[in-house]
């Protein structure tokens, strides 16, 4: 189930599909430093695709991340991330 914006989750999770160049990016830049997280595959799941067009303001933007701490990304820059993970950039 996915769960509502702005509430914690246990792990990081990237919204993607599987022809996305830059969820494929995201995700391997991710695995460089060793953070895990799960993927939903919107293209799979209504649940998710109905999520991502709430926090993308209609549109089905990806890669979508949604932090621990409920904080939402949408088709977030590296450097934004990075920060919001306590990575150097």
């Amino acid at each position: 189930m996915t769960r509502e914006v702005g509430e914690d989750v246990e792990s990081l999770i990237v919204y993607s599909t599987e022809t996305c160049g830059m969820c494929f990016a995201l995700k391997s830049w991710l695995r460089s430093w060793n953070v895990p997280y799960d993927e939903v595959d919107i293209s799979r799941d209504g649940e998710a695709r109905s999520f991502v067009r709430r926090v993308a303001r209609g549109y089905l933007s990806v890669p979508t991340v949604r932090l621990p701490d409920g904080r939402i990304l949408v088709e977030p820059r590296r450097a934004d991330l990075a920060a919001a993970l306590g990575l150097p950039a």
